[in-house]
């Protein structure tokens, strides 16, 4: 079952907040994209630090194409994810997660509480398998997924070339919805 959102994070502290990206959000999500570091943008498909991308990813989240939740602390945003279903492909009951969080907000917990959050999504739209990327030296965030139960599937060597040319590595990890849910209800 899908939780109910807004979701007030007590947790964090005052003034944090869960939500699903709204229409009207494209400006502050834009502003959020650029005061990331380049290196963490790699491992998104599109770049977001352009406004028209934001614009569109905005459009197919109200459109249901895409999930998204956002993090605000006094409603500026300082994390997002998304929960990317392609529902036309042969992979349909994949999804993949992309998660950011702003800098001065790392290691919070918002990052884990985003992943649980979208997780929650695709217990809900039933996906059988989850993935996630991200460039091989966030180890912090590899750490973060593993502990939840993700472990490596592939490594693309040289599969993304940032502003000045260099190029990254990705590294794919990936779940098996059920195996995961299995465990955390044991868990509880």
């Amino acid at each position: 079952m899908e939780p109910n959102y807004p979701l007030e994070l007590e947790q964090l502290g005052t003034g944090f907040r869960l939500r699903k990206v709204a229409a009207g959000d494209e400006e502050q999500l834009h502003e959020f994209a650029l005061g990331l570091p380049s290196h963490d943008l790699l491992y998104l498909r599109r770049d977001i630090s352009k406004r028209p991308v934001v614009d569109a990813w905005v459009r197919d989240s109200l459109a249901g194409n895409i999930e998204t939740l956002i993090v605000e602390k006094d409603r500026k945003i300082i994390g997002n994810s998304a929960l990317i279903i392609d529902t036309k492909s042969w992979s349909r009951h994949v999804g993949e997660i992309r998660v950011l969080v702003a800098e001065a907000h790392r290691k919070s917990g918002i990052g884990r509480l985003l992943i649980e959050q979208t997780f929650a999504i695709a217990v809900a739209r039933e996906l059988r398998k989850i993935i996630a990327q991200m460039t091989i030296d966030q180890r912090n965030a590899i750490k973060v997924f593993e502990e939840m139960g993700f472990s490596g599937e592939a490594l693309l060597k040289d599969h993304v070339q940032d502003t000045q040319g260099e190029f990254h590595d990705i590294l794919i990890l990936s779940c098996s919805v059920s195996a995961v849910t299995t465990r955390m209800a044991m868990s509880r």
